[in-house]
């Protein structure tokens, strides 16, 4: 039994074109490999603090009162200490706090840490200063303060500046 040549040309096509399937199906090897590597970074204690002015207005001869607020900012878990200078009078310490006006005269007034105006702030650590802890947030403390009644000094206008101090 002869086969035509069509027939021929039509079984080798065939072939060919399962062989040709069989190469295309086959999928191509692909090889990976990984490695990993740390990361770390090192957070340093810190604290910012900013602070509002402290006016009395305008002072009479009677007790004055005023507040100011100063904001901490530490990061979390820093625990940190607020004092008080006391200020650039001559003579003033921070229980005896002065403001000075015209011809260097000068008005007597005290800064508190509590409503009442019972306990002095003050810069020394552990005696008369402010505990906080950090929670990376700004964290507002009040200064509360007093101009004592019965003074009665030179017109004018008194100033002091007061350096809060964040220890931490």
């Amino acid at each position: 039994m002869k086969l035509s040549c069509v027939m021929k040309s039509a079984l080798s096509a065939v072939a060919l074109g399962f062989v040709a399937l069989s190469l295309a199906t086959k999928p191509a090897v692909a090889a990976t490999v990984t490695t990993t590597f740390g990361v770390s970074a090192t957070v340093q204690a810190t604290c910012l603090v900013s602070a509002t002015p402290l006016a009395f207005g305008t002072y009479t001869g009677a007790v004055a009162t005023s507040t100011s607020t100063v904001s901490v900012t530490c990061t979390n878990t820093t625990p940190y200490n607020v004092g008080l200078s006391a200020g650039l009078a001559t003579g003033a310490s921070v229980t005896t706090r002065k403001m000075t006006g015209p011809a260097s005269a000068l008005l007597s007034y005290a800064l508190f840490s509590d409503s009442l105006r019972t306990v002095n702030w003050g810069q020394t650590i552990g005696t008369d200063t402010v505990t906080g802890t950090g929670n990376g947030a700004a964290q507002p403390i009040t200064v509360y303060g007093q101009a004592t009644a019965g003074q009665f000094v030179a017109p004018g206008v008194y100033n002091d500046t007061i350096t809060a101090t964040v220890t931490y």
